[in-house]
């Protein structure tokens, strides 16, 4: 273990995040994990982590953080114009910072979710096989909080042979967050719940991002949407997924995200596909989205294709 960074400023909302506490659903225990597990994933692999490492979740408003001995680290995610002592430094490389220097974050230059990754890994107990960080129940990650002025961060003392400063995604595989481009999904598990015509009011309306949102799920406000009858829109409690869209009584839309309770109660219309949930969680307040339907085939190699990727970018 070596101490590895001293927060000056905490930033809006850092905490320690991996892919997520998967498991135990079942006995009411939230998953949390990263919003935007791409680019943690893409963040570790650059520095030589296993994909599956954790990282500091940075949203928005990043922290200042002093560097207490010599790391290899990236950041994957929003561009939050971060420097390394007053040198501007680029998303989705990798770079070496020596001890005694200033990691930092100012205004977001496009998206809002980074990810630090360093080689070696965020070093924090792992409880229920996770490092995650769940504040509503203090659980996991650094003392089960967002970070605060003056917490010192450990990473792990051995890494891989990959890490090592100057590995980089191609300009073509870098992710472009447009906030213009449609969000992919395919049909909920409750479409019978919903009329042909509330369908195509969905995909043919523009909803806009509420200021009520959080890492529990984005709110959307706009068109309302009409269930099938008046009490459709209460089902009794199921499962639900990153990306799931419920629609509650008041008919405007709920994609749930990585916070979201382990069951939910209201009518679920369609599901965000996993390629697409960044481009839903770079979004921030008041932007724009419009939805378009996929198969669930299309979904699938997507999916595949994006997991190819991953794994191809590992051993390159």
């Amino acid at each position: 273990m070596v101490k590895c960074f001293e927060v000056m400023k905490p930033g809006l909302a850092t905490s320690v995040q991996d892919l997520g506490r998967t498991g135990y659903q079942q006995y009411g225990v939230v998953v949390s994990g990263v919003m935007d597990a791409f680019a943690l994933q893409v963040a570790n692999v650059l520095v030589g982590n296993e994909r599956t490492e954790a990282g500091l979740e940075i949203v928005i408003m990043g922290p200042k953080m002093k560097i207490l001995e010599d790391i290899i680290f990236a950041i994957g995610g929003a561009d939050l114009s971060a420097k390394l002592d007053n040198q501007l430094i680029q998303p989705w490389k990798s770079y070496r910072a020596s001890k005694g220097q200033i990691l930092s974050f100012g205004q977001p230059a496009q998206g809002s979710y980074a990810y630090l990754a360093i080689a070696g890994g965020i070093d924090v107990p792992s409880v229920m096989k996770s490092k995650s960080t769940f504040v509503k129940a203090r659980l996991g990650g650094f003392h089960g909080r967002f970070l605060q002025k003056g917490d010192i961060l450990s990473s792990n003392d051995s890494y891989g042979i990959n890490a090592r400063p100057g590995r980089q995604l191609k300009n073509k595989d870098i992710p472009d967050y447009d906030y213009n481009r449609p969000i992919r999904v395919i049909k909920g598990p409750d479409q019978q719940l919903f009329s042909s015509t509330s369908y195509d009011s969905f995909f043919a309306s523009t909803y806009k991002m509420s200021p009520q949102s959080d890492r529990m799920g984005y709110r959307l406000e706009g068109e309302p949407i009409s269930h099938i009858d008046g009490d459709s829109a209460d089902i009794i409690s199921d499962a639900i997924l990153p990306g799931t869209i419920q629609i509650p009584a008041n008919g405007q839309p709920i994609i749930l995200l990585a916070d979201r309770q382990t069951s939910g109660g209201y009518a679920r219309m369609a599901t965000v596909i996993s390629v697409d949930l960044p481009q839903v969680i770079q979004r921030m307040s008041g932007t724009a989205f419009t939805f378009e339907l996929i198969s669930l085939e299309e979904a699938q190699q997507l999916y595949k294709d994006q997991e190819s990727f991953l794994r191809h970018l590992a051993i390159s």
